[in-house]
């Protein structure tokens, strides 16, 4: 195995939670149904999630927000869903393992993503 990207975002939460009250259409273009319903700090960690992926996985300026989903195991671990254009750009790249680690803390939520073939 070898690593094929690497992507890391941070996400200012008070901001996030603005820019979502004043813009209220986002949520639902950024996030899937299962997401929306989350906490704000959850969704600015999910948010960060997606950027980073995208940098991990190159920038491409196709991808769909929806392709790419943030869900939790029972243990609470988060992991991604890939489909569409996410998931073909991670074939692309020969990418199947993605690994997510997200953080939300003192104001700021985080994520970093490593792609390995």
């Amino acid at each position: 195995m070898a690593i094929v990207g690497v992507g890391i975002d941070v996400v200012d939460l008070a901001r996030f939670e603005a820019v979502l009250r004043r813009r209220p259409g986002l949520s639902a273009r950024l996030f899937t149904p299962a997401e929306a319903g989350l906490a704000h700090a959850s969704l600015a960690a999910r948010f960060a999630a997606k950027e980073a992926l995208a940098k991990a996985l190159g920038g491409p300026g196709n991808l769909a927000w929806h392709d790419a989903e943030v869900v939790s195991e029972s243990s609470g671990r988060p992991l991604f869903t890939l489909r569409g254009t996410v998931a073909a750009r991670a074939t692309e790249l020969g990418a199947v393992h993605v690994h997510l680690s997200l953080s939300h803390d003192a104001g700021i939520a985080s994520a970093v993503v490593v792609l390995e073939s």
